[in-house]
């Protein structure tokens, strides 16, 4: 590994001002580190002035010195220096391949063994005091994992914060197989975008047509998702791992050797997962910490792994959307979460207050609660179960949600044509437009006749529901393949219908996300459709809804219907599916909910 070389800007900065025991600090810019096969990579370093520290970590592809380093509110200028002067030593690291660090970037795939050298390169410098923590959103928290699975000594603990393991279908597919439609393009015309910003800042290129072409694509990411075939989108360019993904939409071998959250039973450190109900990898940071909490390689990982989630999308924790308002207590201190995990794994500072191992917000009742473990121990899975008149079709049809199973089969229609997608109305996703991000009233598309609606009487006692959501329907189409989507609503007494968290099942996956099957047309099929998690009160007066459709477009793409690679076919080519929910009698179509009773 490389020393600092004699180039490498310096700055002492003196912090005592701002904490109390804080200590001057030097600043170093743009240090290299040499990675086992050749490749500089460069970091911002943040160091006491004498003596030792434990060292903060964080790996980005978003730039290291910018003043939101990216991936998230815990990466701000002012958390960095809040970290430092609760005594840390900080490591801001650009990834290979991304603005000052060389290489080639490739998502994910260098991360393991980058991170491993970082370990290494640490040990040598005599201000590391031998204990490492790592925090940060998104990709930054993505990177924190692999850190996790080195085998160096040192790392302590980790705070990854609205990110997911599992990356195919935690994040740039669905829980059901469908392409996770606008991130996946909004996420590349970024990516693409700081390359070409790198390429002309070092003087590789001096074309500025692309730059221009994708700046606007993130500026107006419509066209992004309206261009068929997907994988023809010429603003983005092909040959890169862009194709691939697309290349890739069954979760097979590519997708499983990225797949880490099979590997968290090897993880030795604690971890404090946090993430937001609406974020899209909130359903990956819940089932991570599950996984730690349950099948972590030490004692140390399974009891002091922590989760919280708040009333959060992917990019703040404002908790102020147009159709919502989740109250002044629903942010949180990031910040103040971070330096008491740190200090108590990487210091052995005992807080005064034990922390709880759970801690969510539960919308609704718009309230922070303390529990003992996830999922919440007195968690009792409750149907709900479809029924109808034969017309649920629209807020204003006939299709009730209730407790028991009703005799009579029954069923309901509706015909999804990809030419007239149903548009995405709130939800987990990016990028975080208004009306297409968070809680989002449904009024703007439940009159649509594609959407229909399963609603509970008005409720005259609370039901609380926390965890995981799933809809068990029974199916049938006209074409050999077509997609369900499922959303769980909170209808107000005053009319406003608010999301609160949906799915998507893409049938050709009903059976597995790794072997697709085609289905029969006409025959009818037993499927689950994840819901992904929420925690939610319902209050008396309001009713506890469900939607079900064909779409949820650009949230995710439309399905062809033909039974083809969907990303290749244009929009001419995919053709209409008149779909048929089944439900009473021997087709026992419900919703599973994880009522809470208090």
């Amino acid at each position: 590994m490389s020393d600092l070389q004699s180039s490498v800007a310096t700055a002492e900065i003196d912090l005592t001002g701002t904490r109390k025991g804080g200590v001057a600090h030097v600043y170093e810019r743009n240090v290299p580190m040499t990675t086992r096969d050749g490749v500089n990579l460069h970091a911002d370093i943040w160091r006491p002035a004498e003596g030792k520290a434990p060292t903060l970590v964080v790996r980005t592809p978003y730039d290291k010195g910018a003043s939101a380093i990216g991936g998230g509110p815990a990466t701000t200028m002012p958390a960095l220096i809040s970290l430092i002067n609760a005594g840390y030593a900080v490591v801001v690291q650009d990834v290979r391949g991304s603005f000052e660090s060389d290489g080639d970037f490739t998502p994910k795939v260098n991360e393991l063994t980058d991170g491993d050298d970082l370990m290494a390169w640490l040990a040598e410098q005599d201000w590391y005091d031998g204990t490492v923590g790592a925090f940060g959103a998104s990709y930054l928290g993505m990177t924190q994992w692999s850190l996790a699975l080195s085998d160096r000594p040192g790392l302590k603990a980790i705070a990854p914060t609205h990110t997911a393991a599992n990356w195919h279908s935690d994040l740039w597919y669905s829980q059901g197989g469908a392409l996770s439609l606008s991130v996946v393009t909004f996420w590349h015309a970024l990516m693409y975008a700081s390359e070409e910003q790198r390429s002309l800042g070092r003087g590789e290129s001096t074309d500025m047509s692309a730059l221009l072409r994708l700046g606007g694509a993130i500026l107006d990411p419509l066209p992004l998702y309206e261009s068929t075939p997907v994988a023809s989108l010429p603003i983005l360019g092909t040959g890169r791992w862009f194709d691939e993904w697309l290349a890739h939409p069954d979760f097979d071998e590519y997708w499983k050797a990225q797949d880490w959250s099979a590997r968290i039973n090897e993880v030795t450190v604690p971890a404090l997962v946090t993430g937001g109900w609406y974020d899209l990898k909130v359903h990956g940071s819940v089932a991570d910490f599950v996984r730690i909490r349950t099948h972590g390689a030490t004692k140390e990982a399974r009891e002091h792994s922590r989760l919280v989630i708040g009333p959060w999308d992917h990019m703040n924790v404002s908790c102020s959307y147009p159709d919502r308002y989740f109250g002044t207590l629903a942010a949180e201190d990031l910040t103040a979460l971070h330096v008491e995990f740190f200090d108590e794994h990487l210091k052995g500072i005992s807080p005064e207050t034990p922390a709880p191992r759970v801690r969510i917000f539960v919308m609704g009742i718009d309230q922070w609660r303390e529990e003992t473990d996830w999922p919440l121990p007195d968690t009792r899975y409750t149907d709900y179960h479809l029924t109808s008149g034969g017309s649920a079709n629209t807020r204003d049809g006939d299709g009730t949600l209730q407790l028991e199973a009703p005799g009579a089969e029954a069923s309901d229609e509706f015909r999804y044509d990809p030419r007239d997608p149903l548009p995405t109305a709130g939800g987990a996703l990016l990028p975080d437009t208004p009306g297409l991000i968070g809680p989002v009233d449904q009024r703007v598309i439940d009159s649509r006749p594609d959407v229909l609606c399963y609603t509970s009487p008005v409720l005259t006692e609370p039901v609380e529901v926390t965890g995981f959501i799933e809809l068990k329907v029974f199916v049938s189409a006209s074409t050999v393949d077509t997609d369900i989507t499922a959303k769980l609503v909170d209808v107000f007494p005053d009319g406003r219908a608010i999301n609160l968290c949906d799915g998507i099942l893409r049938l050709r996956y009903r059976n597995s996300l790794s072997e697709p099957e085609l289905m029969t047309p006409g025959h009818v099929y037993e499927v689950t459709v994840p819901m992904s998690v929420t925690s939610n009160v319902f209050l008396p007066g309001h009713r506890i809804r469900l939607d079900v459709s064909g779409s949820n477009f650009p949230h995710y793409d439309r399905n062809s219907n033909t039974g083809g690679v969907i990303s290749s076919e244009a929009l001419e080519d995919m053709i209409v599916a008149d779909t048929t929910i089944h439900h009473g009698g021997t087709c026992p179509s419900r919703l599973v909910l994880p009522v809470i009773d208090r």
